[in-house]
């Protein structure tokens, strides 16, 4: 059996994958984010291991015992600094943080090669413009930093004692060569590091070290179980979904929204927001376009409603109806990447009147991620991409009324796929698998059977047309509002 573990925003989740290829097992535990001024989102690393414990041991002691490899997926771009005792010097920066625009205007203009190498646009939510921050803000920390971690690696470090990561999660620091899938001393020079502070980098399926003895006896596992590089949540979902050739897609649904489209060389198109990384495989790329919050848009309306769940917020919005009245939301709670690569802009609920109820406030969010994303979609596919199909994973894929609204907003059929609710983990064990046994990626990687299938309708595209027109302008009339005075 093969462990995966996912370290996510809002909580760890771990399954164990049977030689069938089937899920015999599974672990969950929650996490929170501080938020102690705006802009900001923060989380204690010691919190992610505590979760990481518990969801571990909640799966049942005969099948740790029978786990042979463990592979790691986590949320991108999130900055852990260590210093010289190998503790962390504050809490993580995360990906959604927004506080370091100032920095990323210096990085673009320190380093006129950065998208060249890079392929991406400096945004506030990789790491570089991060550690720049520190830099400029709290010199008495930078000054102390030994290593940087991505948020999944330090997980492997408290695991295994190692400093490594996988190229598909290093791609989104914005310090490597994305095409020549190695550290770009460049871009570290540029931010006052070296490759000394770096963790080594590694394909996905390569097996990076063994599970310390006294984390190995707590889990109920052989000290000598391999832990293998993994990947970056995005693209562990994707092997999770079978999205592994040039031209395979996916949709996830979690707390931020991505579309995820697999690619055999570098297609970067830095100038739309598109993001282009490596893959968890070797000699693979992919790009993405990344929406901050998506999923997270459905726990704020249950939040700002009153109702009890995203499932209530879900059965309101159907029982309104799409495209119910005129109110129209802007799902910009934490700024927006593709295509704005805007981390000031924030989200707004507009054209209320008093016919305005929770029910049109529901569908008015969910009719609002759908356009969002149907934007990001526009960018890929200015970059390259053809998209016909994406399978969808993700939290949010358990709403068929929204999946109805995203395949008529995008104009593309979704593929809803079991176990889609726990794609990085599914992908983290699948890589533990093909690095423990050395099998082959096309026999291991198949795509879960299909639970449902929802092609775009073209009526109810017709139907969304004008309130995502409205969508479009309205980005004109809040951008720049959540600049900080």
């Amino acid at each position: 059996m093969w462990l995966g573990i996912d370290l996510g925003t809002s909580g760890v989740k771990v399954v164990v994958l049977d030689a069938r290829g089937a899920v015999a097992g599974q672990g969950v535990a929650p996490l929170s984010v501080s938020r102690p001024h705006t802009h900001w989102s923060e989380q204690a690393p010691g919190d992610w291991w505590t979760a990481t414990e518990a969801a571990v041991m909640a799966i049942d002691a005969s099948v740790r015992r029978r786990v042979r490899a463990i592979g790691l997926a986590g949320q991108m771009h999130g900055a852990t600094l260590l210093g010289a005792d190998d503790a962390p010097l504050r809490p993580a920066i995360l990906w959604n943080d927004g506080r370091s625009s100032a920095e990323c205007v210096a990085l673009e203009r320190d380093c006129p090669d950065l998208h060249a190498i890079t392929g991406n646009l400096a945004m506030p939510g990789f790491t570089a413009p991060k550690l720049l921050w520190v830099r400029r803000h709290e010199p008495e920390i930078f000054a102390r930093v030994r290593k940087v971690l991505l948020p999944k690696d330090y997980l492997r470090f408290r695991m295994t004692g190692d400093f490594a990561s996988d190229l598909s999660d290093s791609a989104g620091t914005l310090w490597l060569d994305v095409a020549k899938r190695r550290w770009s001393d460049v871009i570290l020079s540029a931010c006052a590091l070296s490759v000394d502070h770096m963790p080594s980098l590694n394909e996905g399926p390569a097996i990076t070290g063994r599970l310390r003895r006294e984390v190995a006896t707590a889990w109920g596992m052989d000290p000598a179980t391999p832990v293998v590089a993994g990947g970056g949540d995005n693209a562990a979902g994707a092997i999770g979904a079978g999205v592994v050739k040039d031209g395979d897609a996916l949709l996830s649904l979690g707390t931020s929204g991505v579309i995820f489209v697999a690619n055999d060389r570098f297609r970067p198109k830095p100038e739309r927001a598109v993001h282009a990384f490596c893959h968890c495989l070797p000699d693979m790329w992919h790009q993405m376009s990344v929406h901050l919050s998506a999923a997270s848009c459905i726990d704020w309306a249950a939040r700002l409603t009153g109702l009890a769940s995203p499932a209530e917020v879900f059965a309101h919005a159907e029982a309104a109806g799409p495209a119910a009245g005129p109110e129209l939301f802007l799902p910009y709670l934490s700024g927006e990447r593709t295509p704005h690569n805007d981390p000031h802009v924030r989200g707004g609920l507009l054209n209320l009147d008093h016919e305005t109820d929770a029910g049109k406030v529901c569908a008015a969010v969910l009719e609002g991620v759908a356009f969002a994303l149907a934007d990001g979609l526009d960018a890929l596919r200015d970059g390259g991409a053809k998209v016909g199909e994406l399978s969808v994973i993700g939290g949010g894929a358990r709403s068929a009324y929204w999946g109805r609204l995203i395949a008529a907003a995008l104009d593309v059929t979704l593929v809803y796929r079991e176990g889609g609710e726990v794609g990085p983990a599914l992908g983290a064990a699948r890589l533990a698998q093909i690095g423990e046994s050395g099998g082959a990626i096309e026999a291991i990687c198949t795509p879960p059977p299909v639970a449902n299938i929802i092609e775009p309708d073209a009526a109810l595209a017709a139907r969304l047309e004008p309130k995502r027109i409205q969508f479009r302008a309205a980005y004109e009339r809040v951008r720049g509002r959540g600049e900080p005075s």
